[in-house]
């Protein structure tokens, strides 16, 4: 069968960066009970994906390297006790540089994971001060040297349109970021979302607002200077060698089955959504108490389309007109060849063997693309 994958949120952090809108808590005070209940979880929703064998693991956050040897092996064993793991499954565990001693890197080695996703950001001090990260520019680049020596496989966050950030500074970001010979990078815009401090910042003018101008000239930089180095632009954000792919991030985008373990987790199976509860002490509750703290949602055959449409867009695997046709209709494909038609005169989409895919030029507008793709209102599903 199909591969599918397992996510797993560990909602604890050191402290709160100023951009972040992800659920998690400063405090780790009940960080081993609520280990326990992910365990919990993933017993009880075991059936879920059926006999799927599971060929990734993600720890994602929040902060996953907080966790303990002991309560990762506890994790670890749940999992392989109930679920299917393919012999070589892709297991890659968030990190952050202040986190990542030689002692810690050995006990990630000795239980499974082998894959690290290192979120430097930059490596300027005054950007991390601004984005309020707990490490130094200097614990960035000696982390990921001392990474080097165990991992093979390791993937670097890095954010590009923060206020301030020259061109110049930005291009010298990826050079670092290149020299250090990591075969993965994962690269974001800086975006401004509520309820964050960075958002009040802005709003009382201690920092400057962000500007899609400087976004999209530091994407056009990042694209240009990661191709001349060999990497393979494969998702919007995200470049590997080859080989290097990501494995979770691709079969996410390709419609994969996936378990969302621990609260604010979301969950997919081709046809719903589930979203656990995004509160540390009510999750724990109620798995104590035995009951599942999720929610679910039907995905009507738009949904699927307008996900498909959306996640396809983003790669260089494009959409598929034949896949179109023979999972949503043909009323799904024609409204995707007219609504295609004014970007494909743009220049912004192209259509080749039967592919749509985004050009070079549209690239930094494929999520706005998509979005005047899909299919809305639609009055019967056929």
């Amino acid at each position: 069968m199909d591969g599918g994958g397992i996510y797993i949120h560990i909602p604890f952090c050191k402290q709160a960066c100023h951009y972040c809108d992800f659920h998690f808590s400063t405090s780790v005070k009940h960080k081993s009970e609520l280990v326990a209940m992910l365990c919990k979880e993933l017993v009880l929703r075991k059936e879920e994906l059926g006999e799927v064998i599971i060929k990734t693991i993600y720890f994602g956050g929040g902060t996953p390297s907080l966790l303990e040897k002991a309560e990762l092996e506890q994790i670890f064993q749940t999992i392989s006790e109930n679920y299917s793991i393919d012999a070589e499954a892709e297991v890659t565990l968030e990190a952050n540089p202040d986190d990542l001693s030689e002692e810690k890197l050995i006990i990630f080695k000795e239980v499974g994971i082998n894959r690290l996703s290192i979120g430097v950001q930059s490596f300027f001090e005054e950007d991390l001060k601004l984005m309020n990260r707990a490490h130094s520019a200097e614990e960035a680049l000696s982390c990921i040297k001392m990474a080097t020596s165990y991992f093979d496989n390791i993937s670097i966050d890095l954010i590009y349109g923060i206020p301030g950030m020259s061109n110049e500074r930005w291009s010298e970001n990826i050079q670092t970021a290149i020299t250090l010979g990591l075969p993965h990078f994962s690269c974001y815009a800086l975006t401004v979302e509520p309820n964050t401090a960075l958002k009040k910042f802005i709003e009382k003018g201690k920092v400057k607002p962000v500007d899609d101008e400087v976004a999209r000239a530091h994407f056009e930089i990042l694209t240009s200077s990661l191709k001349d180095a060999g990497f393979v632009h494969y998702e919007f954000s995200n470049f590997g060698k080859p080989g290097y792919f990501s494995q979770n991030n691709t079969a996410y985008w390709m419609g994969k089955s996936y378990l969302g373990i621990g609260p604010s987790a979301h969950s997919y199976n081709g046809q719903s959504r589930k979203w656990n509860i995004s509160n540390n002490a009510l999750y724990i509750k109620a798995l104590k108490a035995g009951n599942l703290p999720l929610e679910e949602e039907d995905l009507s055959q738009a949904d699927k389309y307008n996900e498909y449409v959306m996640t396809r867009l983003r790669t260089m695997w494009g959409v598929s007109m034949k896949e179109v046709e023979l999972n949503f209709g043909l009323n799904y494909k024609t409204h995707l060849l007219i609504e295609a038609v004014p970007h494909l005169k743009e220049g912004l989409l192209s259509l080749e063997n039967d592919i749509l895919r985004v050009t070079e030029k549209g690239k930094f507008l494929s999520d706005g693309i998509a979005g005047d793709l899909f299919f809305i209102n639609l009055e019967e599903d056929q």
